[in-house]
């Protein structure tokens, strides 16, 4: 049951993330690496990742699909990595300290829980709950 209620709160997330990325690009585009080519086309197709992946975890009919929508938000949330560090390190250089370590250290610590949790609530992984056989 807490699996399955994970799994809408997670699919909401991306949901709700992917409708941002699309409907306001400006402070996606902000954080984005100085490095990365065509920020505008790569923050909508994120935005259209999200919304894919989301729809791929709850829908009902085919569960290859659901496991692979998870390893896609999976691969997703590592892969924007970069821009979650890029993004707190121009913040934390402000003078300001902008959004400061109480909003930061817990974004860092939460990527890879995402990485996890999507995997799990897609069925693709049991660890840390798995029998191990002898």
């Amino acid at each position: 049951m807490i699996r399955i209620a994970l799994c809408w709160l997670l699919a909401a997330f991306y949901a709700l993330a992917g409708y941002a990325h699309i409907a306001n690009p400006e402070p996606f585009l902000t954080i984005m690496p100085e490095w990365v080519p065509a920020p505008e086309a790569v923050v909508l197709w994120t935005g259209i990742a999200e919304l894919i992946g989301a729809a791929a975890l709850v829908q009902p009919w085919s569960v290859n699909l659901k496991k692979a929508g998870a390893i896609g938000l999976a691969l997703y949330a590592f892969c924007v990595f970069p821009a979650n560090i890029n993004h707190f390190a121009m913040d934390m250089a402000r003078d300001s300290g902008g959004l400061g370590l109480a909003y930061h250290i817990p974004r860092m610590i939460a990527q890879p829980v995402l990485v996890w949790l999507a995997l799990w609530v897609g069925g693709v992984t049991d660890w840390p709950w798995r029998r191990r056989s002898a």
